[in-house]
């Protein structure tokens, strides 16, 4: 596009800056005409040389004293270094000027120093003497205010943009990413399928596409958009990847496999990777394959938190408590705050009737983690079990409170409330559980049974 500016820096400014560096170095003659010396102050801005960029312009002063687009490059350096007072005065003495990046880069100064309503008329004079092309003047503009993160201002550009020409892709790809930005996804959906009309091959569309029915967790919408893409280019490693976490949340875990080992294939990401499959193969309860997984990715990757929990939950669920126990020590040695490590530590050490300690470990992940409801209620049973009746009751209530489906925690409380002696307070929740599942009444008089010469439960 003609107007839209680009950051990208080609080959013959890198061969001029070559020139220009070994001429200062001695090794080298030449002369630099002010379009050189405005190249290579671009070069330097673009790459954060701010230093370097200000001594070009001082030896490019010393050949073009008078020079507006030298004047203009050292404005562009003062607002690269955060001196917008400085930058500012140097574009307005340059009053005769009608060159459209420096209009625009008046523009940006503006807006940097939140002086919107100048920004504004300034914009309204660029898009008249544009009269041509507007749509891509609007784009310009665009960009400056989405290199501030301001959205709002961005996005009235490019729906004026828009409105011109709604066949500008270049537009619709930032109209798109400003409506995600304002969470607006309907219209991005909307966008992102204007691009698609206008070229279908366009699989950069196609991609953000399933990233946002993905965020919407409209996974199969998600997927159909991926497949399209790699229609596109079958070598695109991250939507081969982002495919592979659609059929991970669809289930479909063999299919998540293979998009992972083609990306595997594709990229040098290997630790990262062999997670992925070992959380697919730990789903379909293929323990010791998911095991041969995570210490693949444990080889490349030691200092690994996720392989070694995942190892630690495998090990759980094949029973191997004290292998088990040591993947989970390593693993919060590694990341000591990481509540989930704590509950697995503990049902190792329940595994191993190790009561107390899996106890102090439940109760740090709670400390570290109050929102989890099965871990308060695994407290609680232990405490039950103790004969710990008042910290039970505590922690069934937390639970409760946190999730009211969780399974027989009525029965439970009831249970506590009997054992305190409590029977008036035991009675409703009792009446709950019962009427919730049959089978309380039952396991109410094996938790109780005591209860039988002082309460008497309709079956």
């Amino acid at each position: 596009m003609s107007r839209k500016l680009s950051y990208s820096v080609d080959d013959e400014s890198s061969d001029l800056v070559k020139k220009y560096e070994q001429y200062l170095a001695g090794s080298a003659n030449g002369y630099f005409d002010v379009e050189e010396l405005g190249s290579i102050v671009e070069y330097y801005l673009r790459r954060g040389r701010t230093k370097d960029s200000a001594k070009a312009l001082e030896f490019g002063f010393k050949l073009h004293p008078n020079s507006n687009v030298l004047k203009a490059k050292r404005a562009k350096t003062y607002l690269a270094t955060g001196d917008e007072t400085k930058a500012l005065r140097i574009l307005d003495s340059l009053t005769e000027t009608t060159d459209y990046e420096v209009l625009l880069l008046k523009v940006e100064v503006l807006a940097k120093m939140e002086r919107f309503h100048e920004a504004d008329l300034l914009i309204a004079d660029i898009i008249t003497q544009e009269n041509s092309d507007i749509d891509n003047v609007c784009l310009d503009i665009a960009f400056i205010f989405l290199s501030k993160a301001n959205y709002a201002k961005a996005l009235l550009m490019l729906e004026k943009g828009d409105a011109v020409n709604p066949k500008n892709i270049d537009l619709l790809f930032e109209l798109a990413f400003c409506y995600e930005q304002n969470s607006d996804y309907e219209k991005a959906i909307v966008t992102y399928n204007r691009i698609i009309d206008i070229d279908s091959y366009t699989d950069e569309a196609w991609f953000n596409l399933g990233q946002i029915y993905f965020a919407l967790q409209d996974f199969h919408k998600a997927l159909e958009a991926y497949e399209f893409a790699l229609t596109i280019d079958e070598n695109d490693s991250l939507t081969c990847l982002q495919k592979g976490h659609v059929h991970f949340q669809l289930d479909q875990f063999e299919q998540a496999i293979e998009c992972y080992t083609d990306y595997k294939r594709m990229t040098s990401n290997l630790w990262e990777t062999e997670i992925f499959i070992a959380e697919c193969l730990e789903k379909m309860e293929r323990y010791d394959e998911s095991i041969v997984s995570y210490k693949q990715s444990l080889s490349v990757h030691p200092n690994n938190y996720d392989a070694l929990t995942g190892i630690g939950i495998c090990l759980l669920e094949l029973e191997k408590f004290v292998e088990s126990k040591d993947y989970i020590e390593q693993a919060l040695a590694i990341d000591p705050d990481a509540a989930d490590a704590w509950v697995y530590l503990a049902e190792a050490l329940i595994g191993l009737d190790e009561t107390e300690e899996a106890l102090e470990a439940y109760l740090k992940s709670v400390a570290l983690d109050i929102d989890q409801p099965d871990t308060l209620m695994a407290i609680a049973n232990i405490y039950l079990e103790k004969y710990d009746y008042e910290s039970a009751l505590r922690y069934y209530i937390d639970a409760q409170a946190l999730d009211g489906t969780l399974e027989y925690i009525n029965l439970f409380i009831g249970v506590v409330y009997f054992k305190m002696d409590m029977v008036l307070e035991a009675i409703p929740y009792l009446k709950k559980a019962v009427d919730e599942n049959d089978q309380s009444a039952d396991l109410f008089l094996e938790l109780c049974p005591e209860a039988i010469d002082k309460l008497l439960l309709d079956k």
